[in-house]
């Protein structure tokens, strides 16, 4: 047992005792002031829940560390502690990643931190496609095996209306994540896989550049309604 719990502490902790995700959430809060919080995580272990009872021979459904036992975003929310929680604090950080090391990375959305549109990957990686051959410049995008967020400077409801009421029609897979939203960050592990960086911020300490909502918005519409399945079932 000792030997797995060193084995299991060398993979979570480099860099003085500190584990990645601390890294990345100091990184957040303190250079880019982006209000932070750790997410639920996944459970190990324990009973399966309804969605999750497979055949024999599939790999079964990970498991959410909430109280939900057929939660649909496993591991990617917050839980306890809550959103409103969310801070650039260091020393709230450090407490946090150091009780829990491999809790999810979550940035509260909306005020002065970023915005987020996310789609399915399939459209997202069109999308991407699209908008470099129109030479639009972007800004961060995150990236799970089910779905990409694109980050974009802050908008509020009724700049987000405005828009969207142009609209003949929005797909449900096109998600909004404006004030009291939020958006998983690497290098968190969620139920669907590793978080990551499709397009990276710029290295530095000033906050990355990021688009406004309005300039990306036609290109995710039309590659989300273009895209079979469409992915409007919200899993990250």
């Amino acid at each position: 047992m000792r030997e797995i719990l060193g084995r299991r502490r060398k993979l979570l902790f480099r860099r003085g005792g500190r584990s990645a995700l601390l890294d990345a959430a100091l990184r957040c809060a303190t250079e880019w002031q982006w209000p932070v919080l750790p997410g639920v995580g996944l459970r190990s272990g324990g009973r399966q829940p309804a969605s999750a009872r497979l055949g024999l021979g599939e790999r079964p459904a990970p498991r959410c560390n909430c109280p939900d036992p057929d939660c649909v975003v496993p591991g990617a929310h917050p839980f306890d502690p809550g959103l409103l929680a969310a801070t650039t604090d260091p020393r709230m950080l450090r407490w946090w990643w150091t009780n829990r090391p491999d809790a999810p990375l979550v940035l509260a959305t909306g005020g002065r931190a970023p915005c987020a549109v996310s789609l399915p990957a399939v459209a997202g990686a069109r999308a991407l496609t699209a908008l470099d051959h129109f030479g639009v410049r972007l800004g961060p995008v995150v990236a799970t095996p089910t779905r990409w967020s694109l980050l974009v400077s802050p908008y509020d409801l009724a700049e987000l209306g405005e828009l969207l009421h142009s609209r003949d029609w929005v797909p449900s897979s096109l998600r909004f994540h404006g004030e009291g939203g939020y958006v998983v960050l690497p290098p968190s592990a969620v139920g669907t896989g590793r978080v990551r960086w499709e397009r990276p911020p710029a290295s530095g300490p000033a906050a990355p550049w990021l688009p406004k909502v309005a300039t990306i918005v036609d290109a995710l519409v039309t590659a989300s309604t273009s895209t079979p399945d469409g992915g409007s079932r919200l899993a990250y």
